[in-house]
């Protein structure tokens, strides 16, 4: 899916959720039906993401949309906080990337769908969600957001695969060079417009 960065009309930024539970187990937590419900945010990913809110505190009229996964719901209320809004708006379309048979492995096998994408972001092999179906949802959701506001600041809370996909799509990128962009670190975030 192609994103026409010149007429977006609001700053879109990228911000991974702090360390999770699942981090520190080293296991792969996408099913929604587990992520929305268990493995928040460790002690040190909520320091982690204090840490980057007060990094993001000056922006004005910040809007905060997050993925529906508990870590990352965690994540955008300790934003919501520092930036002294209510809540967030919470949108399903910014979930982790689904990693199928590897969910609750170790975090090793996020590999072997990372280097598939390489050389085809259409594959769903393992029942991993392709780094393309990836990349279209993310970016359906900007334009969204795009139509409901404007000269916001919006900060997009999500995960590391969905916030890389969704870069490639700012940049012109296909969605095969993801793995060419720095990985979002956790607690992470950058602005996507170029």
């Amino acid at each position: 899916m192609i994103l026409d960065v010149s007429s977006l009309r609001n700053n879109y930024y990228g911000f991974r959720h702090g360390e999770s539970m699942a981090n520190v187990r080293g296991i792969i937590v996408s099913d929604p039906a587990i992520g929305t419900v268990d493995y928040g945010l460790s002690d040190k990913g909520r320091a982690q993401v204090m840490e980057s809110a007060g990094r993001l505190q000056g922006l004005e009229n910040a809007v905060i949309v997050t993925s529906d996964f508990l870590r990352a719901v965690e994540t955008a209320e300790i934003l919501c906080s520092a930036f002294g809004i209510q809540s967030p708006a919470r949108e399903p379309r910014l979930r982790e990337r689904y990693f199928g048979n590897w969910e609750g492995a170790s975090y090793l096998h996020y590999a072997d769908t990372w280097n598939r994408d390489a050389t085809d972001p259409d594959q769903e092999r393992d029942g991993a969600e392709s780094a393309n179906a990836v990349r279209c949802r993310m970016v359906e959701t900007v334009l969204d957001l795009d139509r409901s506001c404007s000269n916001c600041n919006v900060i997009l809370v999500s995960h590391g695969d969905p916030l890389r996909m969704l870069q490639t799509a700012f940049e012109g990128l296909d969605t095969a060079l993801n793995h060419t962009i720095p990985y979002f670190e956790t607690a992470g975030w950058r602005l996507l417009n170029p």
